[in-house]
């Protein structure tokens, strides 16, 4: 007889069966990251902090809803004082909308170079996208300044309170986003192409075309349609 028949017979394990089809909730798939779809375990970093961004950016959009609904209620509360039509310079304001629209081109150039690991131009299209977002927000305090010496203060009239805190709202944004933007040319500079900064850019990149986005309403609601009041 063989060695193996003089071996008692050994039953097989039992498989307990409430881990029959479980696996590891936090094991990462061969040869990727985390993905976040079932098997595939918790998100990555850099998609969590897309979502909540992403949830940030729409509580946002909800504010400026609410200005909107407002200027859309009150923009033609003149009461007796100057009108849309007296006030706006079409000229300026289709400087400032190309100024603002010409930034989300270059800040989306800026995030191509990133991609592709571009120090110098991340830095250009950085700093073109500071630039023109600067310009255009000289021009929109100018605009501000200039009303308000022509006695079309935000008190004048229930139209012109909703102008400033809708128009005024949206600059109040763009010299924060110029101020993140300093700040993330630093980090780039001087920390380069990390995963940490990666993401920072990328949710400074969500949050300039969502301004850009919110003026598109705000040149047609305000200053198009305001002109025929």
């Amino acid at each position: 007889m063989s060695a193996a028949a003089d071996q008692p017979y050994q039953a097989p394990a039992r498989r307990d069966p409430y881990q029959l089809g479980r696996r590891d909730p936090h094991a990462k798939r061969q040869g990727g990251e985390a993905t976040g779809h079932g098997e595939g375990g918790p998100a990555s970093k850099r998609i969590v902090t897309a979502y909540g961004f992403w949830i940030f950016l729409l509580s946002d959009f909800i504010m400026f809803s609410g200005f909107f609904a407002g200027y859309a209620v009150l923009g033609g509360a003149a009461a007796g004082g100057p009108r849309p039509a007296d006030l706006f310079e079409p000229t300026r304001v289709a400087v400032e909308t190309a100024l603002l629209l010409l930034s989300s081109f270059t800040c989306g150039l800026a995030s191509v170079a990133t991609q592709a690991r571009k120090m110098v131009l991340t830095q250009l299209g950085l700093l073109a996208t500071g630039l023109l977002g600067f310009a255009f927000l000289v021009l929109e305090v100018q605009e501000f300044a200039m009303m308000i010496a022509e006695g079309a203060g935000p008190s004048r009239s229930a139209f012109l309170s909703a102008f400033y805190a809708l128009v005024g709202c949206h600059g109040l944004h763009v010299g924060v986003g110029l101020l993140w933007l300093g700040t993330m040319m630093a980090q780039v500079w001087v920390k380069g192409f990390r995963d940490d900064i990666l993401r920072r850019l990328a949710c400074f990149n969500l949050f300039w075309h969502a301004l850009d986005i919110i003026w598109v309403g705000v040149f047609t609601v305000v200053y198009l349609l305001g002109m025929g009041r």
